[in-house]
């Protein structure tokens, strides 16, 4: 297998607050105050979403600059639902303030389906665990 990416987190004192290194950038997480955290920063599912809005948006602006289209500026909102079964269901709504035309909304609408995030989170992805070496301190 290749690595495609990593991440690391590591708990605080701070009950649920848990520092992440994601490559070499540095990121904090938390749970908001009505679940026991105290919102010091995005919750995991806030991560999920913002990870797509970045591969929706980089996967665009890749596909409208070899298309040559303008899409001026871009912005996409997520919302994460839960339905009354308990599954998950996003809503992506793309704005851009460029002039294209309803053929080229189309194939942007056909292209952001197909995301290496999108496919991802659609199709699931396997995940195993394993226990590590016990710190010391």
């Amino acid at each position: 297998m290749s690595k495609v990416s990593s991440a690391s987190i590591v708990s605080t004192d701070g009950n649920y607050l848990h520092h992440i290194e994601a490559g070499h950038y540095k990121l904090d997480t938390d749970e908001p105050v009505k679940l026991g955290g105290k919102g010091a920063g995005p919750a995991p599912f806030d991560y999920y979403l913002a990870s797509l809005a970045a591969c929706t948006a980089i996967t665009l602006r890749m596909y409208a600059e070899r298309k040559g289209w303008d899409l001026g500026e871009f912005r996409a909102e997520l919302q994460l639902d839960r339905d009354d079964d308990g599954r998950l269901h996003v809503m992506r709504t793309l704005h851009a303030t460029g002039p294209l035309t309803d053929e080229q909304w189309n194939r942007l609408l056909e292209i952001v389906a197909n995301t290496p995030v999108t496919k991802a989170m659609r199709e699931g992805v396997e995940i195993s665990s394993r226990r590590g070496d016990t710190a010391t301190t």
